[in-house]
């Protein structure tokens, strides 16, 4: 699962449930877990003094299906009426959740919210670059050969000698 999420053992819900605190155990066991989009909405609605939403299935829940699956089992998930429950991945959710929140996650706008150059800016001349002056280029593109630019030149390493360090 990403980004890990809070270990909690088998005797600390032992402790929960001694104390009859199932609410505080269900939200260590959900929302808290490795839940990421669960987490955020839940500060969310925290701070916005709302209350908080049902949590959603937790990763470890869905890694667990994918390894039932890889050995060949048909996995239902059904709902307590017997529906049955769509189990997204998290890139979905995350997609869905930026989307109610009105962020743009396209390639495009994460490109001109970093200030990466294009192939074709560099290529048109268009300096941008970093403190240093050094050209920032995508991480995902590649540079052509620009007219005028000579080869890059190789340069031999030579072997250094041995020295001695006196205490």
């Amino acid at each position: 699962a990403q980004f890990g999420g809070q270990r909690f053992g088998e005797m600390e819900v032992w402790a929960l449930e001694a104390y009859g605190s199932a609410y505080t155990l269900q939200e260590m066991l959900t929302i808290k877990s490795d839940d990421t989009i669960g987490r955020v909405k839940a500060y969310e609605a925290i701070v916005k003094g709302e209350n908080i939403a049902e949590p959603s299935i937790p990763e470890s829940f869905k890694v667990l299906l994918k390894e039932m699956q890889s050995l060949a089992l048909d996995v239902q998930v059904l709902s307590d009426e017997g529906r049955e429950v769509e189990v997204r991945e998290e890139d979905d959710e995350l997609l869905r959740a930026a989307e109610e929140l009105g962020i743009d996650l396209s390639p495009g706008s994460l490109r001109a919210a970093a200030r990466e150059p294009t192939v074709e800016e560099v290529e048109e001349g268009g300096e941008r670059g970093d403190e240093e002056g050094e050209l920032v280029v995508a991480a995902d593109e590649q540079l052509g050969d620009v007219e005028g630019e000579e080869p890059p030149v190789e340069v031999a390493l030579e072997e250094t000698a041995d020295v001695e360090v006196e205490d």
